[in-house]
């Protein structure tokens, strides 16, 4: 048993954890407390990806995943007419530089039409952010391209993570979060979050049909981008309740002359 005068830090780090929760319960703060334990899973995910890419693990039920969309005994034959190759190039696209950076810059304009400056370069600097923060760490894993099957699309940075899944979790996932906060009903916040989630996954899904990525790539890509959004919606929320950044006008000017 500790003695009375002698300090206590374990004690007082689970004192300060307890009264940290039981603050939030009392201001039913139930979207932060599951956000940070999303965030925590997110973490550990990656860190079982990071582990298994390295040590080699899962090697063969990859190769079956790259097999399973190419014509079988013709690895340079994706599955499907070839107008659903196109598709899916096209699709592909939607996760790269050009058409990110144009979604990026016409959410930021949508900020600022809102009348909102700081809330369209947060979001400007937060996207920049997620984005060099996936580029780093394709550098430092340095992951080989999968040679098991034919690139229908040229690909020339590392593999792991991919970059295409990424940066449009960072991209369609932060802007659905943070636009949506200035919807004023549910099912249409709803639906622009549904739209960036669907869009995420589908481009993500891209990468492996046509060959360019393994699917742990792809899973790392959405678990560093949604984690990053996640983070981003956030910080936001935080800034946004002191004033930092502001507060949606059409929502406002809709509660106070009604709909």
């Amino acid at each position: 048993m500790t003695p009375p005068d002698v300090p206590d830090p374990v004690g007082r780090a689970a004192r300060a954890v307890s009264g940290a929760l039981r603050a939030l319960r009392e201001r039913h703060d139930l979207a932060l407390l599951l956000a940070l334990a999303v965030l925590a899973a997110g973490g550990w995910a990656f860190a079982e990806l990071a582990d298994a890419v390295a040590e080699g693990d899962g090697r063969a039920a990859e190769e079956r995943v790259l097999l399973a969309f190419r014509v079988p005994g013709d690895t340079a034959d994706p599955v499907g007419p070839v107008a659903i190759e196109e598709a899916v190039r096209d699709l592909t696209g939607l996760g790269g530089v050009l058409l990110t950076t144009l979604a990026a810059a016409l959410g930021a304009a949508f900020f600022v039409l809102d009348g909102r400056p700081r809330a369209a370069a947060f979001l400007a600097g937060s996207i920049a952010g997620g984005v060099a923060v996936t580029f780093a760490l394709k550098a430092g894993f340095d992951r080989p391209r999968p040679d098991l099957v034919a690139h229908q699309m040229e690909a020339l940075s590392a593999s792991f993570p991919s970059g295409h899944s990424a940066t449009a979790a960072v991209v369609y996932l932060t802007l659905g979060a943070l636009v949506a906060r200035s919807l004023p009903r549910t099912r249409l916040r709803a639906f622009v979050v549904a739209v960036a989630v669907a869009l995420t996954l589908a481009i993500g899904a891209s990468r492996v049909y046509l060959g360019v990525h393994w699917p742990t790539d792809v899973l790392a890509g959405w678990t560093v981008g949604a984690a990053w959004a996640l983070a981003t919606w956030l910080v936001e929320r935080d800034l946004r309740r002191r004033g930092w950044i502001e507060p949606s006008r059409t929502l406002k000017a809709l509660a106070d002359h009604g709909p």
